[in-house]
């Protein structure tokens, strides 16, 4: 795709850096920006990019929560892409920055061994196509929180509810109580008439069981168990206000509010193994797929819950897909608007396994699409759109590291920026550097432009057209040859900078 001078240029390119004091600096850029609706992730819940302020955190690439800065909203019109892999859905305007790999062309790079050694970049949204692999983070953060307070008071009517601990220990049988709440949990919270219920299926008298123990032994509480024949299900209730208030608080008041509190997200991922039980044991499933193939699932109503599951799985680097069903009446009965969890490449199916305690046999060997390694999910892009859109977009300004993260891609805050650095004496330009964000295309034009302007007086500098920055890198693809038009437009706006200072030392 690129010379192999603008590759020399792009790994040590000429003149980078800054020029103290310098006589003109010229600064130009592409503004990128998201949908309204994208969802980004905070440090507490993913929400759209228009509801994030100033001062909170968002994840970012390198896996850790960075305050956001500054927020940007402006109108646009013209061209959005729209990138999708199996995590999910991105739009985005065509000089948006994205972590990816360009695949290669050749039959070798159908295979994930060979991909592997490929180099990562930010790559513009419009140059990405299907097949090239979107770079997606795993949360580094972690804290072992090893006990939390039961702060509910107690009601005032409330003469019946038993005393519970003023501490909860946050240990292997309260996490996987709390999946086994989230899955299956309600609570009913009126007066003289509050408590929680866990509901499973007929068969599943093991979980019931399992819920009766761990009720007891973590809140010293008795529960009482209710079967219900024509719905095949089995209630196990918890008469106790306190701890009715104190689940509805940590873990949401309606099926679709459902979420994990954040202190779970950032607990160790050894610890988290519970919590991921008790989920899949609640609304999951693994068995044999038309008796060939493994495959699990998980199904929530609530599209916070479903974006931290997916978290709690990268971490165990377990390669989920997501699906969304649509509202819908079938056979009569509605059907709420559901999001849908798949696992089914080997690997993962092996550690999602272990983690269940399910002993698999797989009898036929399928290719994997993605992989990890200590950092990052690698996953291909399955489907790009390039459609027509007029209407307001929004960005972030993030701290250092500079990017943040939607629901299926890695998304830095900036487009192409460059700083280019003047000295000049007498109508000479006497040294000049840079310092740009982009592509390799936007740092190969930069440094190129440098060799060329340096010792040049100004008029015959700016000379320098985009097709001469192209030409002398060896040529430039199509789709990138506005980097060279940044280059010039650079040093256009520094002259500028420095034609204004001398008119008005006159």
């Amino acid at each position: 795709m690129y010379s192999e001078k603008l590759m020399k240029l792009f790994r040590k390119p000429h003149n980078f850096g800054k020029i103290k004091n310098a006589d003109a600096v010229g600064k130009v850029g592409n503004p990128v920006c998201v949908l309204p609706e994208t969802m980004v992730f905070c440090n507490d819940n993913i929400r759209p990019i228009t509801e994030i302020g100033v001062r909170e955190k968002v994840l970012s690439h390198d896996g850790g929560y960075h305050e956001v800065k500054e927020t940007f909203r402006r109108r646009y019109s013209g061209e959005i892409i729209i990138l999708k892999n199996k995590l999910g859905t991105t739009a985005l305007t065509p000089d948006h920055h994205v972590l990816a790999i360009k695949r290669p062309s050749g039959h070798r790079f159908n295979y994930t061994r060979n991909k592997r050694n490929l180099v990562s970049s930010w790559c513009h949204a419009s140059e990405l196509k299907r097949r090239d692999i979107l770079l997606y983070p795993i949360l580094k953060e972690t804290a072992d929180i090893k006990e939390i307070p039961l702060q509910i008071e107690r009601l005032k009517f409330d003469f019946k509810s038993k005393k519970l601990p003023k501490k909860i220990k946050v240990d292997k049988d309260f996490l996987l109580l709390a999946g086994y709440f989230i899955a299956e949990g309600s609570t009913k919270c009126e007066k003289c008439r509050t408590f929680l219920t866990f509901t499973f299926g007929s068969k599943e008298k093991s979980y019931v069981e399992d819920v009766k123990r761990l009720v007891k032994n973590i809140f010293g509480l008795d529960v009482k168990i209710v079967y219900k024949h024509e719905h095949n299900s089995v209630d196990v209730i918890v008469y106790s206000a306190g701890l009715a208030r104190f689940f509805r608080s940590l873990f949401g008041d309606k099926v679709e509010n459902k979420h994990i509190p954040h202190f779970m997200m950032l607990l160790p991922t050894q610890k988290q193994k519970n919590l991921i039980l008790g989920l899949w044991r609640g609304d999951g499933y693994i068995g044999i797929a038309g008796g060939k193939w493994p495959r699990a699932g998980y199904s929530t109503v609530s599209h916070q819950l479903v974006q931290q599951i997916k978290i709690l799985l990268l971490r165990q680097k377990i390669s989920p897909s997501f699906y969304e069903d649509k509202e819908r009446v079938k056979d009569g009965v509605h059907h709420q608007k559901s999001y849908r969890v798949h696992v089914s490449e080997r690997r993962s199916m092996v550690r999602l396994a272990n983690i269940l305690g399910v002993r698999l046999k797989f009898v036929k060997n399928v290719s994997e699409k993605t992989w990890f390694d200590s950092n990052f999910l690698y996953a291909p892009v399955t489907k790009k759109e390039s459609l027509p859109y007029e209407g307001f977009v929004n960005n972030l300004g993030i701290d250092k590291p500079n990017s943040y993260i939607s629901e299926s891609a890695t998304l830095h805050n900036c487009g192409d920026v460059m700083y280019l650095y003047l000295k000049i004496k007498d109508d000479v330009i006497k040294d000049v550097k840079f310092e740009t964000f982009g592509c390799a295309a936007a740092i190969g034009t930069s440094s190129i432009i440098t060799d060329l302007i340096k010792g040049k007086k100004i008029d015959d500098a700016l000379k320098i057209s985009k097709d001469d920055i192209a030409k002398e890198l060896g040529g430039l693809p199509p789709i990138k040859m506005h980097c060279s038009v940044l280059a010039t437009e650079a040093l256009k706006k520094a002259v500028e900078e420095y034609r204004i200072k001398q008119r008005r030392k006159k």
